[in-house]
C-alpha cells in the first residue's frame, strides 16, 4: 500500500488562495500522525468545544469527552489517541446568545472536514475517523482536453441499478459504476467523462420522507468531504466509512485506467440544515452566523430556494468550501467539478454576485486545482442569480441559452408552425449556437466556456422531450406545482405514449436531430445518461424525489433504442474525428487564429446567406460550413446541412474552394446510422427531408 497524495487542505501557503482566505482555517478536521490524532474545529464565536467518541458497537454511548483547547483565531483542537480510523464522533459547541446566534452544548454535530459519516438514526449523524491510504498503483488522470471532452451526467444508483451486465451485488454503487460492462458502455458510447449528480453524503428532507418519498438526486448535502455511504456496496458499507471511502477511490482508479474522466457535481451553496427550526446538523450549531447568509436579526437569506445559503464571503465558509475541493481533486483524483447554483458561491457580503469574488478567483488560481475542470451552473434564485456568461476566464458555465434555442428550434417553433402555418423565428439565433455562442462568451474565453446541453437531471428526458407538452409531476405530492411549466417540448400530436407510427417516426427523427445538433455544435457537449437510448420518466420533468423504476434506467431495449444509440456512437465518432466540429477558439474575420474553425455560411440554394434570411421567419434552411485551422491536428473541413421545416425541400450543395467531392458522414433522416450514402458534388442538387441533418466531410 502507498499513501494518498499529500492533503492539498494543508499548504494554504503555496496558494494564492492564501492571500485571500485566511491562513487560520490549515488542517482542521482530524490529522492522523504519529499514533495519535488531532482534531481541530473552527467556531469564530464559541465559548467551549468538546468532543464526544463513541462506543465501538452502540453509536449512541458516549464512552469518553475531551474538551478543545484554544488555539487562535477562533479554532479550538485537540490532541488524543482515542480518534483512531473507525472511530465514531461528534463535536458539541457552546456559546453565546443572540441575534443569529443558535449555539446549543447539548447538540450532537457533525465536523465540518470529516472524511466518513455514519448514520446511526434518521437525522442522526456521527462523524467518522478514517484511515485514508490507498493503492493508486501509478495510475493518472486522464487530461481530457476540453475541445475532445464529452460528458455523461448520470445517477450512480440510476445508471447500474438495472444494468443486466453488472452482478446484483454491484447494482446501484460506485463499484458498478466502473464494472467492465459500464466501462465498455461508456467507451463504446463515446463519452470521455462521467459527471456524477452528488455523491456528497447528503439527506432527504423530513417533508419527503413524512411523504413516503426520498431525496433521490442528492442535492441536499450533509457533509462536503465525506462520500454518500448508501451508494457503496452492503459489505463495505458493513465494514465502514473508510472502506466506503475506498470503494470511491477504486471507482475512480478503474474509470481512470479506461480513460474515463470523472466530474462531481456538488452542492455548495446550501446545506440538508435548511431553515431555522429545520435539522441541526453541522454549521448551524458551531457558528450559524459565520456559515450562513443572515440580516442583523438572524433571518436567513435564502438565494437558493432550500431554505438557508452558504455565505462564501466569509473566511470560514470560502475556505471550506475551497479545501473540499482540493481534497477530491487530489485525495481522491477527481478530474472535475459541476457547481451547483454555483452564482450564490460569487455573492458577497452585500449578497451581490461578482465574478471576481475571491472564491470564484480562488478555485481559479490554486495550483491544487490546476488542470481540474471547472463548470459553473450560473444561476440561483436570488437578486440578480442569472449570470450565463458572467463568470470569468478559467470556467464552463451550463449554457441554458443553448439548450433554449435548440429546443425551439426542433420542437416549439414546429409546433406552432403546425398551429398557424408560420414558423415563429428564423435560423440565426439557432445558427449562432450551433457555432459557439459568441455572443454569450467572450473571445478570451472561446467556445468551450459554453457546455452545451439539450436535457439535463432537471427537466424532461430527451424521449419525454418530444412526447409530452405537459410536465406529469402528480407524484411528487406537491400537486403539480413543482418542475418548470416552460419546457419548449413538443408531443408530435398526441399527449404521452401511443401507437401511432406516424407519431413515433417523427419523435424518433426530433430526437436524432436534438442529438445531432448536441454533438455537432462548437463548446462541450453534454448527453444526460439515458437519453441515448430513449429513457422516459412518464412525463415527470422533477423526478428528484424518486428512487424506484421511474428514475431507474431500463437496459431491455427496443429495436428503436437500439438505433438511437447508434446514432448517438457515431456522432461522437465524428465529433472524435473532424477538429472542425470542436474548435478551441473563434476565428477573427482579419487573421488566423490557431484551432480555430473559419466558418461560412450559405442557403438552401448554396449561395452565401444574407443578412435578410438571417432573421427571416420563412428561412429554416442553412449550410454550416467550418474548416479548421490546424495547430495540432491534420487540416479538416466539414459542411452540415440543416433544414428546420416539415416540408421537405432541395439542397444545392455550394461551391467551396479546394472541394471537389462531399463525402457523408451522418443523417438525422436515417432509421439506423447508414453506410451507403452517395458522395455528392460541389453544385450538386438533393432532396432533404423535413425536419432534418445532413453532415459531410469536405474534401
Amino acid at each position: 500500500m502507498i499513501s494518498a497524495p499529500a492533503d492539498p487542505t494543508t499548504a494554504a501557503s503555496v496558494s494564492p488562495a492564501a492571500d485571500l482566505l485566511s491562513d487560520t482555517y490549515d488542517r482542521l478536521g482530524v490529522r492522523l500522525h504519529d499514533g495519535v490524532a488531532t482534531l481541530r474545529i473552527w467556531s469564530g464565536d464559541a465559548s467551549a468545544v468538546e468532543v464526544v467518541v463513541f462506543d465501538d458497537d452502540d453509536p449512541d454511548w458516549i464512552v469518553e469527552t475531551l474538551p478543545l483547547s484554544p488555539a487562535g483565531g477562533g479554532v479550538w483542537e485537540v490532541t488524543t489517541p482515542v480518534l483512531r480510523p473507525g472511530v465514531r464522533y461528534s463535536v458539541r459547541v457552546d456559546g453565546p446568545h443572540g441575534p443569529g446566534m443558535t449555539f446549543n452544548p447539548a447538540t450532537l454535530l457533525i465536523d465540518p472536514y470529516a472524511r466518513g459519516l455514519a448514520v446511526p438514526g434518521i437525522h442522526s449523524w456521527r462523524s467518522v475517523v478514517v484511515d485514508e491510504c490507498f493503492d493508486w498503483g501509478g495510475v493518472r488522470k486522464p487530461e481530457t482536453p476540453l475541445d475532445r471532452t464529452v460528458v455523461y451526467e448520470a445517477h450512480v444508483k440510476g445508471l447500474t441499478k438495472r444494468h443486466p451486465g453488472v452482478p446484483a451485488a454491484l447494482h446501484g454503487t460506485y463499484a458498478g459504476m466502473a464494472h467492465p460492462a459500464m466501462i465498455e458502455h461508456y467507451q463504446r458510447l463515446g463519452v470521455t467523462a462521467v459527471e456524477l449528480l452528488p455523491i456528497h453524503a447528503f439527506a432527504s428532507e423530513p417533508r419527503l420522507l413524512q411523504l413516503g418519498l426520498t431525496n433521490y438526486w442528492g442535492y441536499n448535502s450533509v457533509g462536503f468531504f465525506a462520500p454518500h455511504a448508501p451508494y457503496a456496496t452492503a459489505a463495505a458499507q458493513a465494514e465502514g466509512a473508510g472502506a466506503v471511502l475506498r470503494e470511491v477511490k477504486g471507482m475512480v482508479k478503474l474509470l481512470h485506467q479506461a480513460g474515463i474522466e470523472v466530474i462531481l457535481d456538488v452542492v455548495y451553496n446550501h446545506t440538508s440544515e435548511q431553515g431555522l427550526g429545520e435539522p441541526r446538523s453541522s454549521f448551524r450549531g458551531i457558528d450559524n452566523r459565520a456559515y450562513y447568509r443572515q440580516a442583523e436579526d438572524g433571518t436567513y437569506i435564502d438565494v437558493t430556494g432550500c431554505g438557508n445559503s452558504v455565505d462564501t464571503s466569509t473566511d470560514a465558509a470560502a475556505r471550506l468550501v475551497l479545501d473540499s475541493l482540493r481534497y477530491w481533486a487530489n485525495g481522491v483524483q477527481i478530474d472535475g467539478f459541476r457547481f451547483d447554483l454555483a452564482p450564490t458561491l460569487g455573492r458577497d457580503a452585500s449578497h451581490t454576485f461578482t465574478a471576481d469574488h475571491p472564491l470564484l478567483r480562488a478555485i481559479i488560481d490554486d495550483p491544487a486545482l490546476t488542470g481540474v475542470k471547472k463548470i459553473a451552473e450560473p444561476w440561483d434564485v436570488g437578486l440578480g442569480g442569472w449570470q450565463t456568461g458572467g463568470f470569468g476566464t478559467g470556467w464552463s458555465e451550463w449554457n441554458d441559452r443553448y439548450r433554449d434555442r435548440v429546443r425551439n428550434f426542433w420542437l416549439s417553433d414546429i409546433d406552432y408552425s403546425r398551429r398557424a402555418d408560420v414558423t415563429p423565428v428564423g435560423i440565426g439565433g439557432f445558427a449562432t449556437r450551433l457555432a459557439g455562442s459568441a455572443n454569450t462568451f467572450s473571445a478570451e474565453r472561446g467556445p468551450l466556456a459554453s457546455v452545451n446541453f439539450v436535457t439535463a437531471h432537471d427537466g424532461f428526458t430527451l424521449h419525454d422531450l418530444v412526447s409530452y407538452d405537459v410536465k406529469r409531476n402528480d407524484a411528487n405530492g406537491e400537486h403539480g406545482r413543482d418542475g418548470a411549466d416552460t419546457n419548449r417540448s413538443f408531443n408530435h400530436g398526441f399527449e404521452g405514449p401511443t401507437d401511432d407510427e406516424a407519431v413515433l417516426r417523427t419523435r424518433r427523427r426530433a430526437m436524432r436531430n436534438l442529438m445531432g445538433t448536441l454533438l455537432l455544435s462548437a463548446g462541450v457537449p453534454m448527453i444526460t445518461a439515458g437519453d441515448e437510448i430513449g429513457r422516459s420518466q412518464d412525463g415527470n420533468n422533477n423526478a428528484y424525489c424518486h428512487d424506484s423504476d421511474l428514475t431507474w434506467y431500463d437496459w431491455d431495449l427496443s429495436d428503436w433504442q437500439e438505433e438511437l444509440r447508434a446514432h448517438v456512437e457515431l456522432l461522437t465518432r465524428i465529433r472524435r474525428e473532424n477538429p472542425a466540429l470542436r474548435p478551441v477558439r473563434f476565428a477573427h474575420a482579419d487573421k488566423t487564429v490557431p484551432s480555430a474553425s473559419v466558418i461560412d455560411w450559405y442557403d438552401e440554394h448554396g449561395q452565401t446567406m444574407s443578412v435578410e434570411q438571417w432573421t427571416d421567419p420563412s428561412h429554416r434552411t442553412l449550410q454550416y460550413d467550418a474548416q479548421s485551422t490546424p495547430e495540432h491536428e491534420a487540416p479538416n473541413r466539414i459542411l452540415l446541412v440543416v433544414h428546420g421545416r416539415e416540408r421537405g425541400t432541395d439542397i444545392t450543395l455550394p461551391a467551396l474552394d479546394g472541394v471537389t467531392r462531399f463525402v457523408p458522414l451522418w443523417s438525422s433522416v436515417d432509421e439506423r446510422p447508414s453506410d451507403h450514402a452517395d458522395v455528392r458534388t460541389p453544385g450538386e442538387t438533393f432532396p432533404a427531408a423535413g425536419t432534418s441533418m445532413y453532415l459531410f466531410r469536405a474534401e
